[in-house]
């Protein structure tokens, strides 16, 4: 009978009380421990089902009536989420139907928040809310008036600035789900631009990622964007050029 060997803890396994990454799972002769193979899967079908998951925007409509502002539901170009998928580009602009209520809606506002499923629905439906709580009293006690508050259905960052635009929003705010890796399925991005408009690269938005319980706190994400958004005004301008000096001795 084979002798059964005693396996030594991973030096490294110290750092799993700081990050749910995967590491230090050891090994089993050239293959890993079944019970990390079993997570490993596991973890996978949540990434899978996350990019796949639906926003229901009915739902958040009603979710999000407590902010008494005008809640519009849109949709982008991709008609369902293969063509979202496969076609990035469709995502990135509002259907006819979508435009024609924007039309309707234009009131010059300083700030417009967008919301769309991006590559995890289950991320808005999860996060939004808390984070609006936090967020919304902040913008308004700043005496920033606030848009309509959009739901976008198979929707990408771009999409923010042609909605934006159209309602003549001096600022845009996308929240939306972000990529799901394989220790979180539900982190929400927040892109901020300033004076959106249809056609603007990456370089014109400041991103803050990771919103979620376990990664950026509702907290401490709301403070993050109040305070990009007031330098975005105070500046006139975001992306590359605006940069996060909050904290920074002299500031």
């Amino acid at each position: 009978m084979d002798k059964i060997t005693k396996h030594e803890p991973d030096p490294l396994s110290f750092l799993k009380e700081f990050t749910p990454a995967r590491i230090a799972i050891g090994s089993t002769g050239s293959s890993i421990p079944t019970k990390q193979s079993l997570e490993f899967k596991l973890a996978h079908a949540h990434a899978r089902d996350a990019v796949y998951s639906a926003m229901n925007s009915e739902e958040l409509a009603e979710i999000l009536s407590q902010f008494n502002l005008p809640v519009l539901q849109l949709h982008s170009r991709a008609e369902g989420r293969a063509q979202y998928l496969q076609r990035p580009d469709l995502g990135r602009l509002p259907d006819e139907y979508s435009i024609n209520r924007l039309t309707d809606q234009i009131t010059g506002d300083d700030v417009v928040i967008i919301m769309a499923d991006g590559l995890s629905a289950r991320a808005i439906h999860e996060n939004v809310l808390a984070l609006l709580q936090f967020l919304i009293p902040k913008l308004s006690a700043a005496k920033l008036k606030v848009g309509p508050l959009c739901l976008v259905q198979q929707g990408r960052v771009a999409i923010g600035d042609p909605i934006a635009d159209a309602l003549k929003a001096k600022l845009s705010l996308m929240l939306i789900g972000e990529r799901p890796g394989l220790s979180a399925a539900d982190s929400m991005g927040a892109y901020l631009t300033y004076n959106p408009k249809p056609g603007l690269k990456d370089n014109s938005r400041n991103c803050i990622s990771n919103i979620r319980p376990g990664g950026l706190n509702y907290a401490a994400a709301a403070d993050k964007i109040f305070y990009l958004v007031q330098e975005a005004f105070k500046r006139k301008l975001s992306g590359v050029e605006l940069k996060d000096n909050e904290g920074l001795l002299g500031e």
